[in-house]
């Protein structure tokens, strides 16, 4: 079922958090509950049910993103057959769970951050599904002595969950001796290391940046096993994220509303700065912007059917059907 939550489609958002810090119990490690001969079933019990239903919300939540659903179910399947190796007294080390998320804006890539804790949740991995999103300027301090601070306090409040670093490659300015990013990423790597029980850290930004940023600090890569590689969504993937999205909102597209909501996203997908499921959102809400506009000015009652639907007269108000050819971000200004 289609929710309406802003970070749904692909539609990056900021977690929620609260500051805390308490030790994570580990994964279940009880002693071993079956003998050799028994058989263990992976799909019975409340866990693995929980963690499918996690799976599905993705499913249904994000639209294409075949490649990323699919690797997030092979760490879902990886961490419950681990489950089960411990019911069978089969010791092994805790998987490191570490990730990248990388990709362009509006992918949904916090959409999956915020799937991923369920899940691991789910498993025992995490005490809690929360997300903490954060930047360079949560973590990098502005004068000698802030910055660890400030980091260890992200730290803290991601404590038990994710913490997501957005645009992770603005932590390393190689130009820049003084700068303080480098510290940031010293104390993440023991962070990383000595919390690996109680924290999984996720960075996220476009894919040749945080190339770069990995080849630059090995260390880092070295503690990240799980890379998760967000395409950018195709002409009709967007068409039917926009349906999706005016359906949550309880409006719909007239014939020629979609027809030329299809023609706006050619021409969208070809300015600067377009952002995926992001730009979709942004123009769904001008076109609304303009139904309201159409709708006061009509100046006679109105019915049901004239509040919901948002017709090609609200789309083709947009400047960008009126710009000369190449001007930079016309849209984003109307």
């Amino acid at each position: 079922m289609v929710g309406d939550k802003p970070a749904q489609f692909g539609f990056d958002r900021p977690g929620v958090s609260t500051p805390r810090r308490d030790p994570l119990p580990e994964v279940e490690e009880a002693a071993p509950t079956l003998a050799e001969t028994d058989e263990l079933d992976l799909r019975d019990g409340e866990v693995p049910e929980r963690v499918e239903r996690t799976l599905s919300d993705l499913d249904e939540e994000l639209v294409g993103l075949a490649a990323v659903k699919r690797r997030v179910r092979e760490i879902g399947a990886l961490l419950l057959v681990d489950r089960a190796r411990q019911q069978f007294g089969l010791a092994s080390s805790r998987p490191t769970l570490h990730m990248s998320f990388t990709g362009g804006p509006g992918t949904g890539k916090t959409t999956v951050a915020q799937r991923m804790a369920q899940m691991l949740h789910a498993l025992g991995y995490l005490r809690t599904p929360k997300v903490h999103t954060v930047t360079r300027d949560d973590l990098v301090g502005q004068f000698i002595g802030h910055t660890a601070p400030k980091t260890k306090e992200a730290i803290a409040r991601a404590a038990g969950g994710i913490l997501f670093i957005d645009e992770a490659y603005y932590l390393f300015r190689p130009e820049n001796e003084r700068d303080y990013g480098q510290e940031v990423i010293e104390i993440l790597l023991t962070e990383m290391e000595s919390e690996r029980d109680s924290l999984v850290v996720i960075f996220a930004g476009y894919e040749d940046r945080m190339e770069t940023f990995f080849s630059a600090n090995p260390g880092l890569s070295s503690r990240v096993p799980h890379h998760i590689a967000f395409e950018d969504y195709s002409h009709e993937e967007l068409v039917r994220i926009a349906d999706l999205m005016v359906a949550s909102e309880n409006f719909r597209f007239d014939t020629d509303g979609r027809a030329a909501f299809s023609e706006y996203l050619d021409l969208r997908m070809q300015q600067p700065r377009f952002s995926n499921a992001r730009s979709v959102r942004n123009a769904i809400e001008r076109c609304r912007l303009r139904q309201a506009k159409r709708l006061v000015e009509l100046h006679h009652p109105l019915t049901r059917d004239d509040l919901v639907t948002l017709t090609a007269a609200d789309v083709h108000g947009s400047s960008l059907f009126t710009a000369e050819p190449g001007r930079p971000d016309v849209e984003e200004r109307g």
